[in-house]
């Protein structure tokens, strides 16, 4: 059994790719666990399909460059979500509208962009390759994860107490604006370090999975973060274990994985189990 387990990992491409996704494990799952908190869960969706014409454009003008492709899924992404913000306020309008209306058409656009592209896989971008996580995949996903962990420890508090009141933080002229607005970009920031390996639709899943699975484990907010960490390092693990022995991609093995843990702590977890919640109601 343990040869079994650790028989992928002889490869050096499959090392690679571990040490980014558990790079992308330790940061992502943290910023999922603030997106559930504020109710901002599917803004985890929108970005990820808000960076695709980013990392199209960046693919046409500079080949397969891991960083021009990065490049362009941050600028893309931080466009979308800025000006979703924008023209909500500017109509009067919900967020949540003028944000499906921009994901939808930044999905296109960048379907349509790599489509005309024919020496790009779209399979690979959207799913991820781990054939694909080379030292630039690796140094960026690493470099994502060393600068969102203490960027996240900066605004920890003015995060938590905006997510909780954010009325609170206005009227005392604290700075909740400048938080959420340094915590989109940390979300956008590993949308795109994790498209590489699990790609951009898939990404997101070890954000957001462990971090609604972590819920059921935890009532703390520190807690759930431990344990949205831990949960995503498994799912990496797992996933990258399938996805070499059933020759399926990265992305969905890995996503697949985390669904599988996000079941077991709906059923087994320490707060609002399924069967515990049936037991009461009967």
């Amino acid at each position: 059994m343990l040869q079994l387990l650790l028989e992928p990992f002889t490869l050096g491409f499959m090392r690679r790719a571990l040490a980014g996704c558990l790079a992308l494990s330790v940061a992502a799952p943290p910023l999922g666990v603030f997106l559930v908190l504020r109710r901002m869960s599917l803004m985890s969706d929108v970005l990820q399909h808000g960076v695709l014409p980013g990392i199209a454009i960046g693919a046409i003008f500079s080949g397969l460059s891991v960083w021009a492709m990065g490049l362009g899924g941050v600028a893309a992404g931080l466009l979308v979500a800025l000006l979703a913000g924008w023209l909500a306020r500017r109509t009067g309008g919900r967020e949540d509208s003028q944000l499906a209306g921009m994901y939808l058409v930044a999905l296109a656009a960048g379907v349509a962009l790599i489509s005309t592209q024919h020496s790009i896989d779209l399979t690979h971008l959207l799913f991820g390759n781990v054939l694909a996580v080379d030292r630039a995949a690796l140094l960026g996903m690493a470099g994502v994860a060393t600068v969102t962990l203490p960027v996240l420890a900066l605004i920890w508090r003015p995060l938590v107490l905006e997510s909780l009141d954010p009325g609170f933080m206005a009227a005392t002229a604290g700075r909740g604006g400048l938080a959420h607005l340094v915590f989109l970009v940390l979300v956008v920031l590993c949308v795109v370090s994790g498209f590489v390996a699990l790609g951009t639709l898939m990404a997101v899943g070890l954000m957001m999975l462990p971090a609604i699975a972590a819920r059921h484990w935890s009532d703390s907010l520190a807690g759930q973060v431990r344990a949205a960490v831990a949960l995503a390092c498994l799912a990496s693990v797992g996933g990258l274990e399938l996805s070499f022995y059933r020759d399926i991609p990265a992305g969905p093995a890995i996503v697949l994985t985390a669904g599988g843990l996000w079941i077991i702590s709906l059923l087994a977890g320490r707060r609002a189990r399924l069967w515990q919640r049936a037991m009461t109601d009967a």
